[in-house]
């Protein structure tokens, strides 16, 4: 089945091009790496990618829309576990990767040298990291620690365990003063770096905090959850959650924001879901890897592709042309059991498929408060009062 689909993923080249020149497609090829891939970013101003494994092993390709037109520039083997995440400078210099070594590595972006290696920089392996500006990022570990470093001093000033299990997350808002995490102990946490503090965690969830996003303007804060839940949070109200809704997936365990009101996620079940934030919907499928749990997504500089890496070895681009049109009728609810909408080509049900395998996700009601009143898009077709 999944050859049958790769056929039909092909099937997106031009076929005006001469059979002997090569042929652009929709999308950049995926990439086929030898162990799987636990994190992806994208290049600030170029179509370059980079990866890294459960090898320790970082990557980093040129993309292309044309045919054969992805190019390996360089690899690291500097890590001697897993990388677990990764991030380029807004310059597009250098890259920082983090390790199950406890390290991290600063790689300049031209030849992929080590510029700096920070050794046994937390106590326990590292699990994710956040670049605040040029000279501030953040990083958190397996056992709940967040560490804020700045580069002028070549030390962390901030050093705070407020979290029971590791911290998988990490946003920051636009004046890069509240930084806020997403734990496996179904806490968020809030941190003040202009003030060096530490402010509050939000009330348990069910189940682990695997992502956190900022979005409506500013207004709105989203958290995945390993059940399959996603909760929402006003800002200035982290304390307790103002909404929640159930996602028919088996766990949300990454997300990325792509328009102010469309979060794009990652499953278990490998598929990844478009989804509106108020009113609170599903709104289709943007891809997936078949029966792989998805570890990350990113969006392209320009906004063009959203990049998946899976338990499959594969880097996939996906084409998210169709998403900043969307938009959702706050009355009107999709009927049950009807198939979920493929928003790119190769998407289950898309152009490119010749199988239909997925069907439709009911969100399950949000049994969250009443919105606030300053919120522009009411959610009481899916919100229920308490």
């Amino acid at each position: 089945m999944d050859d049958q689909h790769q056929e039909g993923e092909d099937s997106e080249l031009d076929d005006t091009a001469g059979s002997s020149e090569p042929r652009l497609r929709d999308t950049p090829e995926d990439i086929l790496f030898e162990a799987a891939v636990n994190t992806i970013a994208f290049h600030p101003s170029q179509d370059i990618l980079a990866a890294g494994d459960v090898d320790g092993d970082v990557f980093v390709y040129s993309y292309s829309c044309w045919e054969s037109g992805n190019k390996e520039l360089w690899s690291s083997g500097h890590h001697l576990k897993s990388c677990r995440d990764s991030a380029f400078t807004s310059d597009g210099q250098q890259l920082f990767t983090v390790s199950k070594d406890k390290a991290i590595h600063i790689l300049s972006m031209e030849e992929g040298k080590l510029i700096k290696r920070i050794p046994k920089a937390h106590d326990s392996p590292l699990n994710c990291l956040l670049l605040i500006d040029e000279n501030l990022f953040a990083t958190g570990d397996d056992n709940g620690m967040l560490k804020v470093w700045d580069l002028r001093r070549d030390t962390s000033f901030m050093e705070m365990k407020n979290h029971e299990e590791y911290i998988s997350d990490m946003a920051i808002d636009e004046n890069k003063k509240m930084l806020l995490t997403a734990s496996g102990d179904g806490t968020m946490g809030v941190f003040n770096i202009k003030r060096r503090r530490f402010e509050l965690l939000s009330e348990y969830q069910s189940g682990d905090l695997t992502s956190v996003a900022i979005m409506k303007r500013g207004k709105k804060v989203v958290c995945g959850s390993s059940e399959g839940t996603i909760y929402l949070f006003n800002w200035n109200g982290f304390g307790a959650t103002s909404d929640r809704f159930a996602v028919k997936a088996e766990s949300i365990d990454c997300m990325v924001p792509i328009t102010d009101n469309i979060v794009c996620t990652g499953s278990m079940d490998g598929v990844i879901r478009a989804i509106n934030i108020l009113p609170n919907r599903v709104v289709g499928t943007v891809g997936q890897h078949p029966g792989e749990p998805i570890e990350q997504l990113a969006k392209s500089r320009d906004g063009k592709f959203l990049a998946s890496c899976a338990h499959d070895q594969k880097v996939k681009f996906w084409d998210m042309s169709s998403l900043s049109s969307i938009v959702v009728d706050v009355y009107r609810k999709r009927k049950k059991n009807k198939q979920l909408p493929a928003l790119s080509r190769k998407a289950f049900g898309g152009a490119d498929d010749f199988f239909s395998g997925l069907r439709e996700e009911t969100e399950g009601k949000s049994m969250g408060d009443q919105e606030d009143s300053n919120e522009d898009e009411s959610d009481s077709d899916d919100s229920d009062s308490d």
